[in-house]
């Protein structure tokens, strides 16, 4: 099977995102008028979403629960062309949820995360798609995973499997990352979870490698990218000039665009960092955690 037949496995949040933008700046202990948004998301379902509409072939573990919601998230990801035979639907329970409040410019005031069904992705619920994970081309795991699965991907990537790549999620799940990170291929964080490890980035960048990461790409919003790796000073990539509507879901397709390129050529970074800024740059010009107008043309002549 060529990488480009194989699928692309994503493991992590799969849940509603619902967006509330204020209209002006907020009043503490006061009713605020705002403009409601809601549509699917997780850091890692927003990641498949973007590579399902770019054409590349994509299954997602993670869990739902049998509401009306998980519902939606399913038949959601089944239109845009999500594999969800490996997600977990579990009875009498309410599907994941994540609420972002918005400021009138579009970054972020507020976010809440009720989130108890990823907890379920612990190693003995990812023994059932075990196979699935062998015959993947690359693994793509966010910050949402308990603790306890981590040790299992990283052992398999060590033991020759796909290139697994790791997304953060927040500062406050960055504790979630356990202390051994051999087999990690990349870590895609922000420059606020780069702090969670060490204040000064290059410092965070070592103690990094030290723990097994072979890669940390660093996202700084507007000023762009930082690679990091062993033994080389870091590389940067500026981001493009676009206006900002929403922030919510950029990071996400910045990731996207990352394993897309990386699914093609896994050392190739600095096609990986432009066709992910290229991606990122396009979100953010919607309100949508994913662009709803995002097509394979998008990776035309790149």
């Amino acid at each position: 099977m060529s990488s480009l037949a194989a699928p692309i496995v994503c493991i992590g949040g799969f849940n509603i995102d619902r967006k509330l933008k204020l209209l002006a700046r907020p009043l503490p202990g006061s009713s605020n008028p705002c403009e409601a948004h809601e549509t699917p998301g997780g850091v890692v379902r927003n990641v498949a979403e973007n590579l399902a509409r770019l054409g590349l072939p994509v299954s997602l573990i993670a869990a739902v629960g049998d509401d009306a919601g998980g519902r939606m998230l399913l038949d959601q990801a089944a239109t845009v062309g999500i594999d969800t035979q490996a997600v977990l639907r579990l009875r009498r329970q309410s599907s994941d949820s994540y609420t972002a409040v918005l400021a009138p410019d579009g970054s972020l005031e507020l976010g809440l995360a009720a989130m108890p069904l990823v907890e379920r992705l612990n190693p003995w619920a990812l023994e059932a798609s075990k196979a699935l994970r062998a015959r993947a081309a690359l693994l793509v795991a966010d910050g949402n995973l308990p603790h306890d699965a981590w040790p299992l991907l990283l052992g398999e990537a060590r033991a020759g499997g796909a290139p697994l790549v790791g997304v953060a999620v927040s500062e406050a799940k960055m504790e979630r990352l356990p202390h051994d990170l051999a087999g990690l291929h990349l870590l895609i964080l922000n420059a606020g979870e780069l702090a969670c490890v060490a204040p000064e980035p290059l410092d965070a960048f070592a103690a990094l490698h030290a723990r097994g990461v072979a890669r940390v790409l660093v996202s700084k919003g507007a000023e762009g990218l930082l690679l990091s790796e062993p033994e080389r000073a870091p590389r940067h990539w500026p981001a493009p000039d676009v206006p900002v509507v929403d922030v919510t879901g950029a990071g996400d397709a910045l990731s996207a665009g990352v394993c897309a390129a990386l699914l093609r050529n896994p050392t190739d970074f600095d096609a990986a960092a432009r066709l992910g800024l290229d991606l990122a740059a396009l979100t953010l010009q919607t309100v949508d955690s994913v662009h709803a107008e995002l097509t394979p043309d998008f990776l035309l002549n790149r």
